[in-house]
Formats: C-alpha cells, sequence, structure tokens
C-alpha cells in the first residue's frame, strides 16, 4: 500500500511522533493507523505529544566556540525540571544541538528546526528533539540559539551556575595571547553579572533615551527641591540621572567587578591590558543567555521532582 503525506501527517498529529518514524510505522504495518499507532509506542516514539504541553522551563545554555575563537553559537534548550537539566544524556544532546547551530546557515529558529539533523539526517532536528522526549521523559524545547562571528580577533565563553548563565564576548584585538583571553573571560563574567544591555553608548537607541528623559523630567519636576528652579539646571539634573542610568546598562561604563578600588570602569580596564600587552582592543558586543528568562515556571517541590522521572 502507498504510503501518502496525509497519511504520515494524521499519524503524526496523534501520536507527535517525528515526520520519519510515522512513514516507517506505516510502511511497517501497510498503512493501518491503528497498528502504526501501537508499533510506535511499543518502540517508544508516541509518548512527545502528550509531554509537550508541559511547561519547559528550566534545562541549561551552552556555549560553543571553535578552537581558533574565530566563530561561536550560544543555545538555549528547556526541560521541565532541573533534575533533568543536571542529567549527563541531556547535556549530551544540548552539545549536540549546538554543534549544529554553530555550522547552520538557518537565520530562524523555525528554519533551523526545520533542517535535518546532523546526529540522524533521517530527522529534521525538530523530529529529533521529539525523538529525545521520548528517551529522556521529559518535554524538551530548543529555545533559542545565536552565533557570533569575529575574523579580527577572538571570542571568548563564560559558563555560570552550569550553563544557568551563559556569556559571549566579543574581542576585536591585533593580539591574541593569555593575557586578552583572561581579560575576555573577566569581562564574560562581568556581562553575566551585572547583565549589561549595550556595549556603550553609541549603541544605546535614542527612543530609549528620549522615553528616559520625558521620565525623568517628570520625576524631578514633582521633586520639591527642584520647585523654583531655572530651566537649565533642571535640565542638567535630568542629564545627569540619564547619565547614571546609562552607566548602569552600558558595559564599558559599568565600574568592573575586579576593581582593586572600586572605581575602575570595564573600558579603563580593557585600556589597561591593551597597554599592557601592547594590542589594540576593541570589545564588540556580548551575547548573555540566562536559562529561562521570560518563561512561567512551575512550582514543583524535590520529592514531587523525583516523583515525576519515576513515573508517579
Amino acid at each position: 500500500m502507498a504510503i501518502t503525506a496525509s497519511m504520515v501527517k494524521e499519524l503524526r498529529e496523534m501520536t507527535g511522533s517525528g515526520m520519519m518514524d510515522c512513514k516507517k510505522a506505516l510502511t511497517a504495518v501497510e498503512g493501518d493507523i491503528e497498528k502504526a499507532i501501537d508499533w510506535l509506542r511499543e518502540k517508544g516514539l508516541a509518548t512527545a505529544q502528550k509531554k509537550a504541553g508541559r511547561i519547559a522551563a528550566e534545562g541549561i545554555s551552552f556555549p560553543l566556540v571553535t578552537p581558533d575563537g574565530k566563530r561561536a553559537v550560544v543555545v538555549e534548550v528547556n526541560s521541565e525540571t532541573d533534575f533533568v537539566a543536571k542529567n549527563e544524556k541531556f547535556q549530551a544532546y544540548v552539545k549536540e544541538v549546538a554543534e549544529q547551530a554553530l555550522e547552520t546557515a538557518a537565520a530562524t529558529l523555525e528554519a533551523f528546526l526545520a533542517e535535518p539533523s546532523k546526529a540522524d539526517p533521517s530527522k529534521t532536528v525538530a523530529d529529533a528533539n521529539a525523538a529525545q522526549i521520548s528517551v529522556i521523559g521529559e518535554n524538551l524545547k530548543i529555545r533559542r540559539f545565536q552565533q557570533l562571528v569575529e575574523e579580527e580577533g577572538v571570542i571568548i565563553a563564560y559558563t555560570h551556575m552550569g550553563g544557568k548563565i551563559v556569556t559571549l564576548v566579543d574581542i576585536k584585538t591585533d593580539v591574541d595571547n593569555d593575557a586578552i583571553r583572561e581579560m575576555g573571560k573577566n569581562i564574560a563574567m562581568q556581562v553575566a553579572a551585572l547583565n549589561p544591555k549595550y556595549v556603550d553608548e553609541s549603541e544605546v537607541p535614542q527612543d530609549f533615551k528620549d522615553k528616559e528623559i520625558e521620565i525623568l523630567s517628570k520625576q524631578i519636576a514633582e521633586d520639591p527641591k527642584m520647585a523654583g528652579k531655572p530651566e537649565k539646571v533642571i535640565a542638567g539634573a535630568v542629564q545627569g540621572r540619564l547619565k547614571k542610568e546609562l552607566k548602569d546598562i552600558c558595559l564599558m561604563d559599568q565600574v568592573y567587578v575586579k576593581a582593586e578600588d572600586g572605581k575602575q570602569s570595564v573600558a579603563q580596564y580593557v585600556q589597561e591590558v591593551a597597554k599592557a600587552e601592547g594590542a589594540n582592543i576593541r570589545i564588540n558586543g556580548f551575547i548573555r543567555f540566562e536559562t529561562g528568562e521570560g518563561l512561567e515556571k512551575k512550582q514543583e517541590d524535590f520529592a514531587a521532582e523525583v516523583a515525576a522521572q519515576m513515573g508517579l
């Protein structure tokens, strides 16, 4: 019996199994949908759909950098529980996803999920993920990935708390040595700790500044201490407060967390290293992934988490 695309689609919707697995099942049972469901269940491939409805807000982010430091990627793959996020099988799977994301030409997550899996070319990345759901026993979700390229320098990665926070720092430099890479790691740690939004003020959108000026102007207008002050003084106060806010969100203006005097900025730290190493250095950009940020998380105690893993 000829297996049609509509039959494969129907079986996939019923079971949540991968497209190729559905086709194999239908072929094995000569097109009988009910028998195909049993075939998939027997092979542990028909459980993904049920699990796909569960909240996946734990997991890990994982960075991968080429040996020459020129290309890098960070991926986030979510699981339902922290218990599974610490599982070696899950972590190995996330590394596979990162290896594929490092090489992909896909510009969107949807395109990435639709391309053939490097681990099993008979499946798409999405289908391979569905198969992992069946193996690992929880809903898993490839949430996002982001690549970084620096042909005139080096990219440094930092992982915090086993993948809870991951950062990549793009350093344009004409010198690549241990001191420069140590500086890169320190800045990557800074990004992880203080979560800047921009490299420097030149990257801050004007509409953001305009909105902040509007808010700060209203705050100052309602401040009794500023009542009756000349417009020039009020404008200066607004700009002063704006400068302070930008200092918090711009990496190069932040106080360097390892500064011995508690005053040195990140920009000053970079200049210090550049001078010591005889290098021209510029921080071109950074990426920061915090696993699960913005996702709804279910509340579950450890006993319930273990029970869930045991199927109780």
